[in-house]
């Protein structure tokens, strides 16, 4: 219900709290800049804002990567993971090389501390591509029939 990261981060458990504010500050350092910070979809949500990208399948911005508390873990989404195997590949090689155990949908990562994810990797694959950049793959997928 938090119109704002600052009130979202204020409503959840404490043991959420610090886990989300840990991943938040890889992913915050590492976005590359013209990504928007803000609540959408009742999540941390790292966008494209509609003001550089409006055509969006659903009007709204192009979501690049969330962050949120659910029932009993925490979600990363990347949907950066969508465009490019080799960075799925690369991501679950971290996890199996830090030893942790990957618990991922499609571009889901579910998590209950910061130490289970790879975060050096985290911040690679967030770094990895400008606003611009995600936009034009984003439209050459779905003029393909792809989905992102």
């Amino acid at each position: 219900k938090a119109s704002t990261v600052a009130g979202y981060l204020a409503e959840i458990p404490e043991d959420q709290r610090k886990v989300l504010k840990a991943v938040r500050a890889v992913i915050r350092k590492n976005l590359p800049a013209g990504f928007v910070e803000r609540m959408n979809w009742g999540m941390i949500s790292y966008e494209v804002p509609l003001a550089l990208f409006p055509d969006t399948y659903n009007g709204q911005p192009l979501n690049y990567a969330a962050l949120a508390a659910q029932k009993n873990h925490c979600s990363l989404y990347l949907s950066c993971l969508y465009m490019g195997s080799v960075w799925e590949k690369k991501l679950r090689a971290a996890f199996r090389a830090a030893g942790l155990k990957l618990n991922m949908g499609k571009c889901c990562i579910r998590f209950k501390a910061a130490a289970d994810l790879p975060l050096g990797v985290i911040g690679e694959l967030i770094a990895r591509m400008t606003p611009e950049e995600f936009v034009d793959v984003y439209t050459k997928a779905r003029a393909s029939g792809g989905r992102c």
